[in-house]
């Protein structure tokens, strides 16, 4: 258990952080993979603000660096499981359906993804751990294609652990001052999110354009004409 007179820097916490280091001071370093496990699940609670957060409470005494990392891992295995479960549920058929549903996708872009997929499905799940958004939607895919649950784990474990560690080590060493490594992660999540709306855009205009060379409007027909 924490010490339970809180330095002026938790008393001070509000919002998510508050909530979060109150599951912690409560239940531990099991508190800390409950919550990391739930950040998989629900995005708007932030890995870069509970895992700086876990840091500061190991800086505090109350819990190991180790025994917190460990613990941290332990959750984001937890919480890529679930997501991967449901990608293995969902299936691959009940996937082209509803991708072939979506205004703009073709069947064509779902092979093409899945086939992908299947050559880079190793790096993407390492890789996808340390990437902001990606991290928990990269366990779908995962599942739908029904990557060898396995290999998933191994991946999922050894991702999770380097993003992880970095967070946790900088919490730990910055102390009170961890909420400087929200910040830093905060910059770099709204760069992936810029990117991946200008991707989004891209491939919408792409996508109309060829629609309109494939099939001209009647006013294009008959002017050729």
């Amino acid at each position: 258990m924490l010490a339970s007179a809180p330095s002026a820097a938790t008393a001070s916490l509000d919002g998510v952080a508050a909530w979060a280091v109150s599951v912690m001071e409560s239940l531990g370093g099991f508190g800390a993979a409950l919550l990391i496990a739930l950040e998989n699940l629900f995005p708007p609670l932030p890995s870069e603000v509970i895992l700086p957060l876990a840091g500061f409470t190991a800086s505090r005494g109350s819990l190991g660096l180790v025994e917190v990392i460990v613990w941290c891992t332990a959750g984001s295995v937890v919480g890529a499981w679930v997501l991967y479960g449901i990608g293995a549920l969902l299936g691959r058929e009940r996937t082209r359906a509803i991708m072939n549903w979506l205004p703009l996708v073709k069947i064509e872009d779902v092979d093409k993804t899945e086939a992908w997929f299947h050559r880079h499905g190793k790096g993407t799940v390492f890789l996808g751990r340390m990437i902001p958004i990606f991290r928990s939607l990269i366990s779908i895919p995962a599942g739908i294609t029904r990557m060898p649950l396995l290999l998933f784990t191994a991946l999922t474990l050894a991702g999770s652990l380097v993003w992880n560690t970095a967070l946790i080590v900088a919490g730990y060493a910055l102390g009170e001052n961890w909420h400087v490594v929200e910040n830093y992660v905060g910059v770099f999540t709204k760069i992936v999110i810029v990117l991946v709306v200008l991707a989004l855009a891209w491939f919408a205009v792409s996508r109309v354009r060829a629609m309109r060379v494939a099939h001209p409007s009647r006013e294009t027909r008959d002017d050729a004409a």
